[in-house]
Parts: structure tokens; C-alpha cells; sequence
């Protein structure tokens, strides 16, 4: 997809960053947020490994404090001003590139990095809502955020509701007049339903309300929930963005009126990442493009194997006609991603024995990364079989995250797997 932005000229020794032209994704995930020039006529953005950053003298202390105070009032008028650094809990010049390059690649006027995908959640919601306020959670997000809205949220006097992410009726019907946010994810986890954003959207903002949506599972690659008219856009970075299983982070991405409030939430709360880990997510994002199109080739020809095979009862992918969200995500999706969910015709026992015969993939709770990674998802929701029902989680039910491997490989395991059980 292109990304926009006005082109200009410049000298050969200045800095350039590449988000200053047009450019697809493929080529931002390599240049945006980088600057041409770097220090010491280094090719890779340095690890800047400090805590603190000095001041020549007061008057440098006042100068930094007056520009500071011109840039809060920039971004609330919707415009930003750069700034140096003054404490590593605020900002970190390896994390600053990282943003910037996450906000080309998501077409945002600013981003926010934090230690986890979890963080820039949990800070999202803290710093866009107040005691008194009500917020809709789709039914089918991540389990750890519903349970922060449902279990955290009302200390602090914020009201949750709820939903089916098919249930219009009951979207329209769970407003209040204090509701000030909706927060879903798309495609959710473990069953991938897609979420037409575009009309989440068109019905929101006419209300007022602030439309967040986790789209780790698609990635920048796949899908640009920003270009739909949603106002907030956040990432597991640990998961594709990072891409080999080696860090923690988080993002969140959107307009400056909103990301202000997130970031200055950041600097209370302490959620920040250290300069190794956005040094790492640096590096990861350079080969994203790549990384995520052969993923998305390795799932679409898995689930289409994995739907003509008789020991398997369905398969949830949104790039196969029988998935129900099939149509939505052709329209808003440019790939369907490198998950890929399937029920074993058989019981609890006969699932765990097909992932226990599979040579490929590792075992973990995890995804995104270069390797292939496997999980009989409802092991890791409880041992107790009510509390799995409950959750909505069948027993048969295989989380396959497809990596970089041949796809013939993997369906020839997938084929040895099967033939044992």
C-alpha cells in the first residue's frame, strides 16, 4: 500500500528520512525514521545505552524547558516539534527511530513504544479514560485484556461492557452516554475473526468515541486499521514486528491529539523499553515485508491442506470462503496473516498426540517469529475442563503459527502428524 507524504529536496550530506517521500512498505520497514547521516558515519542506529542525558549549563536547562512547553502546545493544535532528550523514562534515540518508523509504516502522525504489548494497552485505556467513564471490549480480544477491563478497571470506576465482535445490534445497544472508547482486535485469537473496521468506525465517530484496535495478528504488512478511520492503532511487538522470539515491546499508534496523552501517561506509569530491546525491534523490522508475505503463503497453503484433510474436523483462516469473516477480509485485508487455527476430529488426548508428533514446530504460547510455533490452546487456559468451556475453547482446538520454513515441509509433517493418530 502507499503511504503518501509530501516529497523535498535535500542537500547530499543532510539527513534524509526516507518518510519524507513515497514509498511502499517493503521500503519503509528499511529506511523510515532513519536519518541518512547517523553518528560516526554509522550504517545502523546505535544502541544509545544511558539512563540520563547532560546539560552543558542552565541557560541550555531553560532553552530546553521553553521548547518543551512549545511542543505540549503544538501537539494539542495537532502538530509536533522535536526535542532532545532529557531522562530515559521519557524518550531514548533508538526508541524515537523505532516510533517514527512505526508511524510511516502505519500512516500515524505519531507512535509510542513500551516494554510489552500489554503496557501500551493498559497505559492506552489509563491515560484516554476517567472514573465515571464506560468502555466496550470486544468478547473476542486477547483473555489478559478483558480481564484488566473486568477485574481492574471498575477500582478505578470505569464500567466495561462486553461484546460479540458480530453482534451490531448489541454494539449499538451497549452505548452510554459516558461511553468513551471501543477496543477490539482484529483478527482476534485463536479463531481469527475480522472485524469490519470501516464500519466500526463510520458508527463511531459521528458518537464521539474513540475506536482502539490491536492488530498484531495482521501487522502493518497485511492491513492499515488508520486508513480505515480508526483512531488508535497497537501492537504486540514481541510478536511479528519483532519477528524472532528475542524481545518484549509494545505500540501504539495514531493521530498526536491522542498519542500525547499516551506518551505523557508513559513517562508516569514507567512502562518504557530499554534501548536493547528497541535496538532489537530495529533490526526485526527491516525484514517484516519479507518475513510476513512468506508467512501469509506458508498459513494459506497449510489451512487449505489442513481443510481437505479427514482428520480434521474445520479450520479458522480468513483467507479461505468457508471462514464467516471471509469477505471482510478480503476487503480490508492485503494478506491474511501466518496463524492458522484447526479443530483435530478427535478428543483432547488424540489433539495433544498429533502436536506431540509434529518435528517442525516448537511448543509455546507464543508467535510471529521466523520459527513455526504450535499450541493445543486450551493446555494454556486452564487444566480445569469448566473453566475451558467456559473461555469457549475446545479441547481439539490447534493454534498452528506458521514461520519462514518450505511450506512442503511443514505439510509433510502436518501429514505424518495426522497419519499417527
Amino acid at each position: 500500500m502507499m503511504i503518501e507524504t509530501e516529497s523535498a529536496l535535500h542537500a547530499p550530506d543532510e539527513p534524509v528520512a526516507l518518510d519524507c517521500v513515497s514509498a511502499h512498505d517493503a521500503t519503509h520497514v528499511v529506511h523510515a525514521g532513519e536519518t541518512k547521516c547517523k553518528p560516526d558515519d554509522a550504517l545502523t542506529v546505535p544502541i544509545y545505552q544511558t539512563s540520563t542525558y547532560t546539560f552543558a549549563d542552565t541557560d541550555a536547562i531553560l532553552a530546553f524547558m521553553a521548547r518543551k512547553a512549545e511542543r505540549t502546545t503544538a501537539r494539542e493544535a495537532g502538530g509536533d516539534l522535536d526535542m532532545r532528550n532529557e531522562y530515559g523514562r521519557y524518550s531514548n534515540p533508538t526508541q524515537r527511530v523505532v516510533e517514527q518508523k512505526l508511524a510511516a509504516l502505519e500512516g500515524g502522525e505519531g507512535a509510542v513504544l513500551f516494554a510489552s504489548g500489554m503496557a501500551a494497552i493498559t497505559t492506552t485505556i489509563f491515560a484516554l479514560l476517567s472514573a465515571g467513564d464506560h468502555v466496550i471490549v470486544l468478547r473476542d480480544s486477547y483473555r489478559r485484556t478483558k480481564e484488566f477491563a473486568k477485574s481492574f478497571l471498575p477500582r478505578w470506576g470505569v464500567e466495561t461492557t462486553l461484546v460479540s465482535i458480530d453482534d451490531h445490534k448489541g454494539l449499538a445497544g451497549a452505548v452510554r452516554p459516558t461511553t468513551r472508547m471501543i477496543f477490539g482486535e482484529t483478527p482476534t485469537n485463536p479463531y481469527l475473526r475480522v472485524m469490519d473496521l470501516e464500519k466500526l468506525a463510520a458508527w463511531a465517530k459521528p458518537l464521539g468515541i474513540i475506536t482502539a484496535v490491536d492488530s498484531t495478528f495482521a501487522t502493518p504488512v497485511n492491513m492499515h486499521p488508520l486508513f480505515l478511520g480508526i483512531d488508535l492503532v497497537i501492537h504486540s511487538a514481541t510478536k511479528y514486528l519483532g519477528g524472532h522470539n528475542d524481545l518484549l515491546a509494545g505500540v501504539v499508534v495514531g493521530p498526536h491529539r491522542l498519542v500525547t496523552q499516551i506518551e505523557a501517561t508513559r513517562g508516569l506509569l514507567g512502562g518504557v523499553g530499554g534501548p536493547q530491546d528497541a535496538y532489537l525491534l530495529l533490526r526485526g523490522l527491516k525484514t517484516l515485508s519479507l518475513r510476513v508475505r512468506q508467512q501469509n503463503q506458508n498459513a494459506e497453503r497449510v489451512a487449505r491442506y489442513l481443510e481437505g484433510h479427514p482428520k480434521v474436523a474445520r479450520v479458522f483462516y480468513p483467507g479461505l470462503a468457508s471462514h464467516p469473516d471471509a469477505e471482510v477480509a478480503q476487503r480490508q485485508m492485503t494478506g491474511f496473516g501466518g496463524v492458522v487455527s484447526f479443530e483435530i476430529a478427535g478428543n483432547k488426548e488424540q489433539t495433544s498426540r498429533f502436536v506431540d508428533q509434529l518435528r517442525i514446530p516448537y511448543i509455546g504460547p507464543t508467535l510471529g517469529g521466523v520459527e513455526s510455533i504450535v499450541q493445543q490452546q486450551a493446555l494454556f487456559i486452564s487444566l480445569d475442563p469448566e473453566e475451558r468451556r467456559a473461555a469457549g475453547m475446545s479441547d481439539s482446538l490447534v493454534r498452528y503459527a506458521l514461520g519462514i520454513e518450505d511450506p512442503d515441509d511443514l505439510i509433510a509433517d502436518l501429514a505424518q502428524a495426522l497419519e499417527r493418530i
